[in-house]
């Protein structure tokens, strides 16, 4: 199907959707934390089709100083949309629904994070949209989360984001593509998981109240799963660094040793 053929129908007679998930069933999902060795923390998320890559640098010097905030960092996060990530070209230079989106971002990770402990300082976050296909302000905030753990700024909590949207009068988590034009609205949403928090609320066209709060539920569910998600993505990037920093350090007994067995190290003593 072309991406911009609109599908028969977005529930089949079945009850599932039309690429076959059930209502409350998500996009397969891949995360992976340190996937940038020049940027302090990082992470990419593969959402369905969407591929998104989180890069985080700070805390550091603020510029311009205007900016400049006595009691807490400055979270600046900057979300910006490949010109090769849609079907049709887009335009490089930033839209206003991109600087709209950086800021929803910034306001959904914040509350997580303990920007007091540094004052004057800026915290910068770097999200780029390599490839759209649905859901990309959740999957953004997804990465970003991992992208400062990862970048050792201290947190409360990761913030793992979706949506839930309606397609037909029934409530279906994290859109596709097809789901998101087409649908009858979507509810993006971002937890705090160890308080239930809600960082992030949005709403797009209409939902009764009973439906506001079934989507919410679901939303607060599938937020649970992904935190899970997350916490396994640091901890497979920790477990693999430790394991190279044990071959490093192996490597270097291994020449200490050599250089003894040579008779190298009493030639260096001498010299």
């Amino acid at each position: 199907m072309s991406p911009e053929q609109k599908p028969d129908s977005l529930m089949t007679a079945e009850g599932l959707r039309f690429d076959g998930r059930r209502p409350d069933e998500m996009r397969p999902i891949q995360m992976e934390v340190g996937v940038l060795k020049t940027a302090d923390g990082s992470a990419s998320i593969r959402q369905g089709k969407t591929y998104i890559l989180a890069a985080v640098y700070g805390p550091r010097e603020l510029h311009p100083r205007h900016l400049t905030l006595n009691d807490r960092a400055y979270l600046r996060v900057v979300y910006r949309m490949a010109t090769f990530s849609v079907p049709d070209r887009k335009r490089p230079a930033p839209s206003r629904r991109e600087r709209e989106i950086s800021m929803v971002i910034a306001n959904a990770l914040q509350p997580a994070l303990f920007l007091e402990e540094f004052p004057k300082a800026v915290v910068d976050v770097f999200i780029q949209v390599i490839q759209a296909d649905g859901g990309t302000r959740c999957a953004a905030i997804n990465a970003a989360s991992l992208a400062l753990a990862d970048a050792g700024i201290p947190m409360k909590s990761l913030v793992p984001s979706v949506a839930v949207g309606k397609a037909e009068g029934t409530l279906i988590v994290d859109l596709g593509d097809e789901e998101d034009k087409y649908g009858q609205g979507d509810v993006p949403m971002a937890i705090l998981p160890n308080t239930n928090e809600l960082t992030l609320l949005q709403q797009d066209g209409s939902f009764t109240r009973e439906e506001l709060v079934e989507a919410i539920e679901m939303g607060v569910n599938a937020c649970r799963y992904l935190h899970e998600l997350q916490k396994d993505a640091l901890k497979r990037a920790y477990s693999k660094r430790a394991t190279e920093e044990d071959d490093d350090e192996e490597d270097e007994e291994y020449d200490d040793d050599l250089e003894t067995d040579l008779g190298e190290a009493d030639i260096m003593e001498d010299e």
